[in-house]
């Protein structure tokens, strides 16, 4: 069986922000370093220009990207058995069968793609119904299987590549002379150590003999037989054995299965492939890597042991926003400071929540306790998530420990965070050339109040000339997509870090009523103007959660 080290993985939540990323990449490390077990940073969306920016800035990269974490065939444990090579004989096949305790063979060509399937019945079926005394040379029988398969020796020839490919079987039981009548040429005849049948046998133009019961064989028919191309095998079997197992010899190709194979690749997620397992009788399947290189086989027992990607859900907790296929994980842990949002586990996890401005924050107060030291770019990360976060300490999300770990994570880094802070901001707001639906989507998050579905999206600026070309960009495609979304209310906020405000763009019914009633405002032509408000996550999201629930 394969054997993976399992590793796990530390992800953010979608539509991903600098403080989801950095606090991913971070906490990966600081786990690897605790436990020594591999753990990796992974994103579930488009990282944004801001968080772009700070990787490159302290030269970090990118977490790979992963849309789904539910379980695929490489998390299970694929039998791998070796490909086979289509001239294995019958007999071969059988052996290997029974040593390896299967029931299917997998036959490769030399790069390792798959030709083909046997299985053990393959071959029962084959023996039991195989009376043709021409299949041998049918199926261009390697003389190799023929002297393997008969326990042989070989007395005169070369063998060596060469396949029985003309002729039938016989077994000279009658005296020369009815011999002559029946024998053609390139026929393989099975007999005994009488010499007048060999010379007649060699005579009549056999291409092969097979002398039973480990009979000498004359120097005299030797010399014959090299003379007329004719190969001789001893074999130690009677008559009757030899002729029973020279079937067997024949090759695995000649019977293997090559139409309609059904196959799955490492990539594959379970889910996809149990129905298919389910509606066929196959025992075993093959394995393919993505080159189409075959690995090995499942079956349906191996789908009662699979084990889940393990998973840890970083600066969120709620399923809406957490990657696609998370129910099917199995989470180890959550760090977050968010409001807790009803995410389901397999088994109890340690779930760490503190009412914070940033998880980066809440990450850099484990490595404290854990007493580990924080590398230098994994600082400046910290740092660049928690000034995103906070909006530079404007936000009033933004706590004292946020602030204290900001300038002790600057210190590590060796940055100024005014400067920090401004050039981040500005990298992140070059949204000119952006559509809408990218702008919409850098930083949206779902969240279900009740029966209601809400939509909230958020951009924050430095300037308000930009703010304001947006806005008029949005307006129409918000109207369009709550529309066609299914979402009840959408709201995006555009926010203003140097006012320490933000003007709310809404669709869907109500949502102009709940605005309007969560924050005393008066909302014209789907957008109002909210001062004080640069939270979504303290502000917006509990003041509208207030008037739904009421």
């Amino acid at each position: 069986m394969t054997t993976h080290e399992k590793k796990v993985l530390v992800i953010g939540h979608k539509n991903p922000d600098t403080d989801s990323i950095c606090s991913a990449i971070a906490y990966a490390w600081l786990k690897e370093k605790q436990t020594g077990k591999k753990h990796v940073p992974r994103c579930c969306g488009e990282i944004n220009a801001e968080t772009a920016y700070v990787l490159k800035y302290f030269g970090v990269a990118a977490p790979d990207y992963i849309e789904y974490v539910g379980t695929q065939v490489k998390d299970i444990d694929i039998r791998e058995t070796k490909g086979v090579n289509r001239d294995m004989s019958l007999k071969r096949a059988w052996l290997m069968m029974q040593e390896s305790h299967v029931v299917t063979l997998c036959i490769t060509d030399e790069e390792g793609h798959l030709d083909g399937l046997i299985t053990i019945s393959d071959i029962a079926k084959a023996a039991m119904e195989l009376s043709d005394s021409g299949i041998l040379s049918a199926a261009a029988t390697p003389y190799e299987n023929i002297l393997d398969t008969l326990d042989g020796t070989l007395v005169e020839g070369d063998i060596d590549e060469r396949r029985y490919e003309e002729g039938k079987v016989l077994i000279a039981a009658a005296n020369p002379d009815l011999m002559e009548d029946y024998i053609k040429p390139g026929d393989l005849v099975i007999l005994g150590n009488r010499y007048e049948s060999q010379l007649c046998a060699i005579e009549m133009g056999a291409s092969c003999l097979v002398v039973c019961e480990g009979a000498k064989v004359s120097v005299t028919i030797r010399r014959l037989a090299e003379e007329h191309g004719c190969t001789i095998i001893s074999s130690p079997h009677d008559a009757f054995t030899v002729a029973r197992l020279i079937d067997l010899s024949m090759p695995i190709g000649y019977f293997m299965t090559t139409e309609n194979l059904v196959t799955f690749r490492t990539d594959d997620y379970i889910d996809s492939i149990r129905d298919v397992m389910a509606k066929r009788r196959n025992r075993d399947f093959p394995i393919l890597d993505h080159r189409g290189i075959y690995r090995g086989t499942i079956s349906r027992r191996n789908l009662m042991d699979m084990s889940r990607k393990q998973v840890i859900l970083v600066d969120h907790n709620e399923p809406g926003q957490a990657v696609d296929g998370v129910e099917e994980a199995d989470i180890l842990e959550i760090i977050d400071h968010h409001r807790i949002g009803g995410m389901y586990t397999f088994q109890p996890v340690y779930f760490r929540n503190e009412p914070l401005g940033c998880t980066a924050t809440l990450v850099y107060l484990m490595y404290c306790e854990q007493n580990v030291e924080i590398p230098k770019e994994i600082a400046g990360l910290l740092c660049s998530a928690i000034l995103s976060d906070t909006l530079a300490f404007h936000s009033p999300t933004c706590t004292d420990v946020d602030r204290r770990a900001a300038e002790a994570l600057a210190g590590m880094a060796g940055v100024d965070m005014e400067e920090l802070a401004a050039k981040m901001f500005a990298a992140g707001s070059h949204l000119a050339e952006r559509s809408p639906e990218e702008i919409f989507y850098q930083d949206y998050k779902k969240f279900k109040i009740g029966s209601i579905t809400l939509g909230v999206g958020q951009i924050n600026s430095m300037s308000a000339d930009e703010l304001a070309g947006i806005e008029e960009r949005l307006k129409p495609f918000l109207v369009e997509m709550s529309a066609k979304s299914g979402i009840n209310m959408l709201f995006f906020m555009l926010t203003n870090i140097t006012k320490e405000s933000s003007r709310v763009l809404f669709a869907g019914d109500g949502a102009k009523d709940v605005l309007e009633e969560a924050f005393g405002v008066k909302a014209e032509d789907n957008v109002c103007e909210v001062p004080r408000l640069v939270s979504r996550k303290k502000q917006l999201i509990p003041g509208i959660s207030v008037i739904l629930q009421n």
